[in-house]
């Protein structure tokens, strides 16, 4: 079977187009553009440098404070190595095998664009890397989301030189190992390179890409389970109404409330005499608490697309225009509100779906207390909620934004900072926590609906639970519930769900 290849080229790339990447082991490749964009960028430099009459910044000077600091032609290529090792000081828990991919790709992808003056090697090498699944050793902590993600980036970029660490057929080893396994020489980086390599929102928007692919799931599957919930709690479908939604047209709301429709469409549950005339918020309140948080990530999304389809090192290179700049477009501000943002929003989503898991075990609507058949001697299901409020309350103390810090940097030349890279681990342990607390609730509203037997839900959610109980059993009495929950979260991470909403 061929491989799948990807171009890498300065076209337009997509979460599509990402996830087909990391989901099918597609290897990449530079298109014949952009190996043309890089060598005319790095020629332009080149010979720039040859008649440069007054400092370029980072090129032949040093960095940050240290910017007016000239440096010799014969230290340039030190200059950019001394960059990189000094600047690799990012300490803490490993980020995820594939957000380290998408930080290769990004950055290959950037530099793909021309604005970079670096050699074609160290664009292939970057490549290399990805493509033989060599994953360098990055880590949470370090960035300020400033002048880029300058220590992640640097760990992720001391291998080129034969430095640092990288996971490679399930262990971690020397880089230096590595190399010569594959018969590669380090990289010799020449002027500019290390600042192109370390200059950049990868860790930043590789944590992005990732988060919001699994919160597209996420989100979707939020819609399933509540409506599982709903039907399990003997709830209303009224509130869910085209016309409510006609009358308070946010898009999202009217998303939800149409995804509702037809996830509940042909329901038994829904088609009994109900003597109650209103639910809980928790319920009732799901299209515009749901819709709000698509809003959210609509949003959210558009800017990280930007951000990974942007140029964001310093300074940066305009050959045809004969232009070298130094700029800002390193600053994280746009993906730390969004972040911060992206949080919030999942957060809620947690928090409405751990108040609907409460109203289940609640003993209302003819359940029984605690969702099991002999309360007392059973406690059943009481304590999973407490996981999903413990886990709730978490996201909270997550929640506190990143975005409104700032401690200055580099003898006050970098004086503000937008903590995006805080911003970003903290989104993604948010997107984890708010897949656990669905899985709690899917956990007990199966076990809800379970009760209203012989009485169906509708036919799609009959499959859905037909799937679910083939990795999870009805529980008869008191069992090791860590196991159910935990197969759940499973179940989830491997069932895709197509985009719901119907025209």
């Amino acid at each position: 079977m061929a491989k799948r290849v990807f171009e890498i080229s300065p076209n337009h790339l997509t979460y599509d187009i990402i996830q087909d990447i990391l989901e099918n082991d597609t290897k990449l490749e530079l298109s014949d553009i952009s190996v043309e964009l890089i060598q005319k960028s790095k020629k332009y430099l080149d010979r720039k440098l040859e008649r440069a009459e007054k400092p370029l910044y980072g090129i032949n000077t040093g960095f940050g404070a240290l910017c007016d600091i000239e440096i010799s032609k014969e230290d340039l290529s030190k200059l950019q190595e001394n960059l990189v090792v000094s600047h690799a000081c990012n300490v803490g828990t490993e980020v995820p095998a594939d957000v380290v991919k998408l930080m290769l790709l990004l950055k290959a992808h950037a530099l793909s664009k021309g604005n970079s003056a670096v050699q074609l090697i160290t664009v292939q090498r970057i490549l290399d890397l990805f493509n033989n699944n060599i994953l360098p050793v990055v880590r949470e902590q370090g960035s300020l989301g400033a002048s880029g993600d300058l220590a992640p980036l640097a760990m992720l970029f001391l291998p080129l030189l034969g430095l640092g660490e990288v996971n490679f057929e399930g262990k971690q080893v020397s880089s230096a190992v590595v190399l010569e396994k594959f018969g590669w020489n380090p990289i010799k980086l020449e002027a500019k390179e290390g600042l192109a390599l370390l200059n950049g929102t990868q860790f930043m928007s590789a944590h992005a890409v990732y988060t919001l692919l699994k919160t597209f799931r996420i989100i979707d599957q939020g819609d399933i389970i509540g409506a599982l919930s709903l039907d399990a709690f003997d709830g209303l479908l009224e509130p869910f109404s085209e016309n409510i939604q006609r009358i308070r047209p946010h898009k999202g709301q009217a998303e939800t409330a149409r995804n509702f429709r037809h996830v509940l469409a042909g329901s038994e549950m829904q088609a009994k005499h109900k003597t109650h005339i209103q639910d809980p918020y928790s319920f009732r309140c799901i299209p515009q608490v749901h819709g709000a948080v698509k809003d959210a990530v609509k949003y959210v999304s558009k800017v990280i697309e930007t951000e990974i389809n942007s140029v964001t090192d310093n300074p940066t290179v305009f050959p045809d225009e004969d232009l070298i700049i130094s700029g800002g477009n390193f600053h994280g501000e746009p993906l730390a509100l969004s972040l911060d943002f992206l949080a919030m929003a999942l957060s809620e989503l947690g928090s409405i779906s751990e108040r609907r898991t409460y109203r289940l075990i609640s003993g209302e609507r003819g359940l029984p207390e605690f969702l099991v058949a002999n309360p007392g001697l059973n406690s059943g299901f009481m304590i999973p909620q407490y996981a999903a409020a413990s886990i709730v309350s978490q996201n909270k103390q997550f929640c506190t934004p990143a975005s409104v810090d700032s401690i200055p940097s580099s003898n006050e030349q970098e004086d503000h900072v937008s903590m995006g890279g805080n911003a970003a681990t903290k989104a993604l342990k948010v997107a984890l926590n708010t897949e656990k607390i669905l899985a709690i609730e899917l956990y007990n509203a199966a076990q809800a609906m379970d009760f209203r037997r012989p009485v169906k839900t509708s036919p799609f959610l009959e499959n859905f639970l037909k799937d679910y109980r083939k990795k999870v059993s009805f529980v008869e009495e008191d069992t090791v519930m860590y196991v159910g929950i935990n197969k759940t979260i499973d179940f989830l991470n491997h069932t895709r769900t197509k985009r719901l909403a119907r025209k």
